[in-house]
């Protein structure tokens, strides 16, 4: 169980198949199993190295401000710390948006890069969403609970709800079996989402990069698209039609495919 000290914490990471590095970014709350489902694929083709993010799994949790800026730069720590000189990097959420600084910031780190239900900038909606978070993390005083109760709605479709209720049910345990943040550190990971502005940056993304969004999302709907692939020049945009915020989990298979044809497409 490797940690690392990095950017002045302990960062936690698992390390998986080989091939090329590629680094997988989580999303709010999440640690780095988030992405059984793509690494189970993934690690045929390339060396995964899943991160636990400032704030959450078994990474350190200090004080302070937390930003997107700050995690990019953990990860860029992480990266010199474990050895990894050059990745491929995905993410998803808030693991985008790290990554998206990651890519402007530190860009000899990244090969190519994959974004996953990303936004260049909060904006208003997304803000009043994730301070319904915030609120419900509070009052119930689990960040376990509030994710399932609270985060799982905007993740999926109504439809999946309806159609395989044991599916929602399986990854509600699965959540509940993971180290989840205490609820101090959730609200300072998710004050990182409410700030997060990477307008000024994007346009300086060089590595080839991957846009996905879900078509139902509502939270980091396609109105974030054409500001995105507008700003990364030579951007590829994918859209998975019966898919909400959480494309990862809704349709694993077509998720993985595509994602995988671009990541195998930048290698070598």
């Amino acid at each position: 169980m490797p940690t690392v000290q990095a950017n002045g914490i302990d960062v936690y990471y698992e390390v998986q198949g080989e091939g090329e590095p590629l680094v997988l970014i989580p999303y709010l709350a999440a640690d780095q199993a988030c992405y059984a489902f793509q690494v189970a694929e993934y690690a045929k083709h390339f060396t995964c190295y899943t991160v636990d993010l400032r704030g959450a799994g078994l990474s350190g949790k200090p004080e302070g401000t937390y930003t997107t800026e700050v995690f990019a730069d953990d990860i860029a720590a992480f990266m010199q710390a474990a050895n990894v000189e050059r990745a491929h990097v995905a993410g998803l959420s808030l693991g985008a948006a790290t990554g998206m600084w990651l890519a402007a910031k530190y860009p000899g780190r990244v090969k190519s890069l994959s974004l996953h239900s990303a936004w260049p900038a909060s904006d208003p909606f997304l803000r009043a969403v994730v301070g319904g978070w915030q609120v419900m993390a509070t009052a119930l005083g689990s960040v376990t609970d509030m994710v399932i109760q609270g985060i799982f709605p905007w993740c999926f479709t109504p439809e999946l709800y309806a159609a395989r209720p044991e599916y929602i049910d399986s990854l509600a345990d699965f959540v509940r079996g993971r180290p989840m943040p205490p609820v101090d550190a959730f609200l300072r990971q998710s004050q990182a989402v409410l700030a997060h502005d990477a307008h000024e940056v994007a346009g300086s993304i060089q590595a080839p990069t991957l846009i996905t969004f879900g078509r139902h999302d509502q939270v980091t709907s396609t109105r974030f698209a054409s500001p995105l692939s507008d700003a990364i020049a030579g951007s590829e945009l994918t859209v998975f039609e019966d898919c909400s915020h959480a494309p990862i989990y809704e349709n694993v298979e077509e998720f993985n495919q595509r994602t995988l044809a671009f990541l195998q497409q930048h290698a070598g």
